[in-house]
């Protein structure tokens, strides 16, 4: 990950060809830093998906650019994040299609998963992406690449210490702070004592755990839960909300609540963890539910509860840069610091704290840092997806953020059930929704539950970015039978209510006339 709060080179494991190759790209260690010369255009600190997308950016327009990474190039996405989870996630969905391969007509008895060659296949993934993330390619596209750690020495300075103990002073006129999040610490009595996994751990396991205990029911949480269930754990998520996925439409939420529950994921809801126990073998987590202390072990337990910024040892407090230990860097909407020469993007100054969008907030600094640009983070329209099977994609506002901003809105829904596609692919639960303001087809939000709704939100984020109404979606034509007919349908529904009935009355009228 992009994080500067390790104070050492990174360890791999297992230390099998692909990890070494891996490492190799984000982290050689028999790198030598350049000899920085003259001051740069941009010094960017961290090597995550907003720091390259701002270095090979900058780099491309002619800029003279350095990129500091302490840890893994790539950050969290390509090492312990999206690319790693997502091998894993096609895998448990081989695994259900295996499953359930009955329903089609063919008969399969027995089927064994091979836990270990599921992630050797993650790891052989991951090492073939990273070249693209390397030390070595970001050099040849004119990146002075510093593998250190980066602090701030004064408001036009950063002092990098490499593996080696060695320094190298870099003079800058714009910098990027892009150092990401880590996995969120849990101060809870015992953690020390049950070594819990997180995100950054998890991908180095090579025994499938017979029983996992999963703390938290957000994206990454729900995730690996139904995963590692389909895989072949007994799998126990613990969740302090009534339903899992809570800031998400309760109506899709139930739906993947639901098909983990089928995938054997047991849920332990409206809940508080107060401590954990190593006993034995076993890793006990004690949670309050109402009056009731209850005890569950487990083999693993995974934390998956959020991030929080990667803040530490940058040397911030010396440049004026405000920041919090939890919200991260403080930035305006054009992603600048309370220091006018810094800026930040990515997990480290976001809420959304996603890859696409540390991605777009990194090209709107390219722009705002080497041509005096005035892009707005807030004139973004940012979706996400949960990679649950079925998926579970939004963009814009849900209906009670509606209310809160005093926005009327009306609310179209086509149900899966309705859309052939999906009934020939045996995958009918899930719906499209789009919330409109009230009287135009103007989108505001929208949220799709489906097998494929982080492919299909893009058509809706598209229609909002570019101010396109559901009306012109509707009169859109979509190759029959996909799923992403669903989404034609909603611009169907909203034509038909233009059709009042002085307006069917008219037409009544005419076609009586011309008859």
């Amino acid at each position: 990950m992009s994080s500067s709060h390790h104070d050492q080179s990174p360890e791999l494991q297992p230390l099998d060809r692909y990890n070494q190759e891996l490492g190799s790209n984000v982290h050689p260690l028999d790198w030598t830093n350049p000899t920085p010369s003259g001051r740069y255009n941009l010094v960017v600190i961290g090597a995550g998906t907003a720091g390259l997308v701002t270095a090979a950016g900058a780099a491309g327009l002619g800029a003279k650019v350095a990129l500091i990474e302490r840890n893994l190039m790539g950050g969290d996405c390509l090492n312990v994040g999206c690319v790693p989870s997502k091998a894993l996630l096609s895998a448990a969905r081989a695994v259900a299609a295996v499953r359930d391969a009955g329903k089609f007509g063919f008969n399969v008895n027995d089927y064994h998963v091979e836990f270990s060659s599921v992630m050797e296949r993650m790891r052989r993934l991951r090492s073939e992406i990273s070249p693209h993330d390397s030390a070595r390619r970001f050099r040849d596209l004119g990146v002075d690449v510093f593998i250190g750690g980066g602090a701030f020495k004064g408001d036009d300075r950063i002092e990098v210490v490499a593996d080696d103990g060695s320094t190298s002073e870099l003079q800058f006129k714009r910098a990027v702070i892009a150092t990401g999040a880590r996995a969120v610490y849990l101060p809870i009595p015992g953690i020390e004592d049950v070594d819990p996994l997180t995100n950054e751990t998890l991908f180095s396991l090579t025994e499938l755990p017979k029983r996992l205990t999963v703390i938290g029911g957000g994206p990454i949480g729900s995730e690996m839960a139904q995963a590692f269930a389909r895989f072949g754990s007994s799998v126990t998520q613990i969740e302090k909300a009534d339903h899992i996925l809570a800031k998400e439409d309760s109506d899709a939420a139930t739906i993947i609540q639901d098909n983990m529950r089928r995938d054997g994921v047991e849920f332990v809801l409206g809940a508080d963890v107060v401590r954990f126990l190593q006993r034995g073998d076993e890793k006990i987590t004690v949670y309050r539910q109402g009056d009731r202390e209850i005890e569950v072990a487990g083999d693993e337990i995974l934390i998956g509860i959020g991030r929080q910024p990667n803040v530490e040892h940058l040397g911030l407090e010396h440049v004026g840069v405000e920041f919090d230990a939890r919200k991260g860097v403080s930035v305006n909407d054009r992603m600048q610091t309370t220091n006018p020469r810094i800026y930040a993007a990515g997990d480290v100054a976001s809420r959304f704290k996603f890859t696409h969008a540390a991605d777009f907030q990194a090209r709107m600094v390219i722009g705002n840092t080497l041509f005096h640009g005035r892009a707005k983070e807030s004139g973004l329209v940012i979706p996400w997806s949960t990679y649950t099977s079925p998926e579970l994609a939004h963009v814009g506002l849900l209906p009670q953020q509606a209310a809160e901003q005093g926005i009327e809105i009306d609310t179209y829904t086509q149900p899966l059930s309705g859309v052939d596609r999906a009934i020939l692919e045996d995958h009918t639960e899930g719906f499209a929704r789009v919330h409109v303001r009230k009287g135009t087809d103007k989108i505001v939000g929208a949220t799709v539950v489906a097998e494929n709704a982080g492919d299909l939100i893009g058509t809706l984020t598209m229609a909002m970015t570019h101010g396109l109404g559901l009306s012109k979606i509707g009169s859109t034509i979509h190759p029959y039978p996909t799923t992403s007919d669903a989404i034609r349908k909603l611009g169907d529904q909203y034509n038909k209510t233009r059709l009042t009935p002085a307006v069917a009355k008219l037409f009544e009228r005419w076609l009586t006339w011309t008859r």
